[in-house]
């Protein structure tokens, strides 16, 4: 699609979310909150339209906007209004979001199990993680161990409804601080479910959560760990096989939101509410994706 037209599509279509929204979402926090002239609708479509042209930081977003597409944002403020101004808008991401999960929820329908996962989203990885210090109030020091390392952020946990030959349906999504393990943030977030078998990896194993899925007629499917000092039997070695297939998509689901938004490196963020923009603003352009497929 020629880019000037995808550019007004992208503005005509956050326009008219923004005006589904309730109307206690779009109070803003101050007289000043539309400094410079520019719309929260027209700061949006710069930033999802940075993402469609493969810029997934504010200030990489920002050049590309005022080198080459300054006449269709002629109120543009300089950098540092843009930045206070974006990292406003969390609510905002939050509630487009939510529009958008109930239109990808109503064109599909349900099947009949749900995957379960987290993704770390790092604000400092490796040894710079102990001495990192921004958004302390919600990220902390964590462990990834599909890459081995240490990280300091928080994690993105994500409950999904299999669709057969396409990336999983996002039912649930919420954020908790690094160090938080998978089943104690599950746990504590009590999920409501429908009767259904819920997938996920060894990290998700516990006694407990078993049975308060088994309350809701919910089948927790998880992979086996190795014992310690032996080695799984055939049979489990198989069984694993069949859970981990099953739960790819929820890999999937994280892999290719990370290609199209950049959400797992917040290297260059510095505040927490930068870091809630760059979780909650990313998410919302994802499912904008998963809707329209532009």
């Amino acid at each position: 699609m020629n880019k000037h037209l995808q550019l007004i599509e992208l503005y005509v279509t956050v326009c008219e979310l923004h005006d589904l929204r309730r109307k206690d979402c779009l109070q803003r926090i101050s007289n000043n909150a539309q400094a410079g002239g520019i719309t929260d609708q027209e700061l949006i479509t710069i930033y999802w339209f940075g993402h469609l042209q493969r810029r997934f930081e504010k200030k990489a977003i920002y050049t590309l906007i005022k080198d080459y597409w300054w006449e269709y944002f002629p109120k543009l403020p300089a950098y540092p209004t843009f930045v206070t101004r974006l990292n406003q808008l969390e609510p905002t991401f939050q509630s487009l979001g939510a529009e958008l999960q109930a239109c990808l929820q109503a064109q599909h329908l349900p099947e009949a199990d749900h995957v379960i996962d987290s993704l770390p989203v790092m604000l400092a990885r490796g040894g710079h993680a102990y001495t990192a210090t921004v958004a302390q109030a919600v990220a902390d020091v964590g462990y990834c161990a599909s890459k081995k390392m240490y990280f300091h952020g928080v994690r993105l946990h994500t409950l999904a409804q299999r669709r057969s030959g396409q990336l999983p349906c996002p039912q649930q999504i919420w954020l908790r601080e690094g160090s938080c393990h998978d089943v104690r943030s599950v746990k504590e977030q009590e999920l409501v479910l429908p009767a259904t078998t819920l997938l996920g990896d060894s990290a998700y194993a516990d006694t407990e959560f078993a049975t308060q899925l088994a309350a809701q007629n919910t089948l927790l499917r998880t992979t086996r760990k190795k014992p310690k000092g032996q080695e799984l039997s055939e049979l489990e070695k198989h069984y694993n096989r069949c859970v981990s297939r099953l739960r790819q998509p929820i890999e999937g689901f994280f892999s290719w939101c990370n290609k199209v938004t950049g959400i797992q490196n917040a290297g260059t963020v510095r505040s927490e509410d930068a870091l809630m923009v760059h979780c909650w603003g990313k998410l919302a352009f994802a499912y904008f994706l998963l809707v329209f497929n532009p």
